[in-house]
């Protein structure tokens, strides 16, 4: 498991709230809910998002806006329109006066907005929780970005918008699919890009040497690895491995391995009720005692602490 498919594992990843919006203008939301990550799909007519401390960006049918949280935005029809909707954590959505606006604006199924059929329609997929592997993708995104419907064609729109307002057996699932399958390829797409500044680690998975390295890491991270040892599974010598390594990547590569180690070991920590020993196990540490050691150096807290403060949560 790389970043990218981390980001869909963390928890709750796989209950992302999912919301079909329908609007006449004028209209505006102000989001301040928190989540780590929003996607949002334009199906018909235009919107604007603007970050607190940003420009705002223009959305056309087809076009795919990806807005990093934790920071408050805005969604409108025109950049002035003031916010008519305020959504608070847990997707609370109230006037500017505090006036719950659940009842009032619920269309059916999966459906939110001032009129059935307004001109302006798309789809918000809000994680509200990514779990430390996930976490290592969303850092190094910008605030706001935006895959224009020109410079790509996806087939999952369409999909997305047919399937979002069907009741049925397993919707919920099936839906979450599809968010996660188009997240996936709005990511890659954008990462993919010369101009992306996309992070070393995800250019060096197409090295012949880095991208084999970092695919044993992840596939097998238990593995008691060593410099050599990957070596030799690569067919390089030790040498050549530190140095394609450290150069693709940035950082050497026994230190990616403990990062990486370390961020598993934090969202299993979160996910499950497992003991610190089978943690340790899962992730390549001989003991509890050396995990917790390597987690408190690096997170600043014990592995319990960081389980008890997720359980609070």
């Amino acid at each position: 498991m790389d970043a990218l498919a981390g980001l869909l594992e963390g928890p709750r990843a796989s209950g992302a709230f999912l919301l079909r919006i329908v609007l006449d203008p004028p209209w505006s939301i102000r989001v301040q809910d928190g989540s780590p990550l929003c996607l949002a799909v334009m199906l018909s007519g235009e919107a604007h998002v603007q970050p607190d401390h940003g420009d705002p960006v223009r959305l056309r049918p087809g076009d795919v806006a990806i807005v990093r949280g934790p920071d408050p935005y805005v969604m409108s029809d025109q950049a002035a329109t003031p916010p008519q909707v305020i959504v608070h954590p847990g997707q609370q959505c109230v006037t500017p006066e505090g006036v719950s606006l659940r009842e009032r604006m619920a269309l059916g199924a999966r459906t939110w907005g001032s009129n059935p059929d307004g001109p302006v329609q798309m789809v918000l997929g809000v994680y509200e929780e990514v779990g430390a592997v996930g976490q290592r993708l969303i850092d190094v995104l910008p605030p706001l970005f935006v895959v224009s419907g020109d410079s790509w064609d996806s087939t999952l729109i369409p999909v997305l918008a047919h399937e979002i307002t069907k009741q049925g057996p397993a919707q919920g699932v099936v839906l979450d699919r599809l968010l996660d399958l188009l997240l996936i390829s709005v990511l890659r797409e954008w990462l993919d890009r010369p101009d992306s500044e996309a992070p070393a680690w995800y250019r060096a998975h197409t090295h012949p040497v880095a991208g084999e390295a970092l695919r044993l890491f992840h596939e097998d991270p238990a593995n008691d690895w060593t410099l050599e040892r990957v070596a030799s599974e690569i067919g390089v010598s030790r040498a050549t491995l530190a140095g394609c390594f450290r150069s693709a990547v940035g950082t050497p590569a026994m230190t990616y391995l403990t990062e990486w180690r370390l961020a598993l070991a934090a969202d299993l920590l979160r996910q499950s009720d497992a003991t610190l020993n089978t943690v340790a196990r899962q992730v390549g540490y001989g003991s509890g005692f050396a995990l917790s050691s390597a987690f408190k150096r690096v997170y600043g807290v014990s592995p319990q602490e960081h389980r008890s403060a997720a359980m609070a949560h």
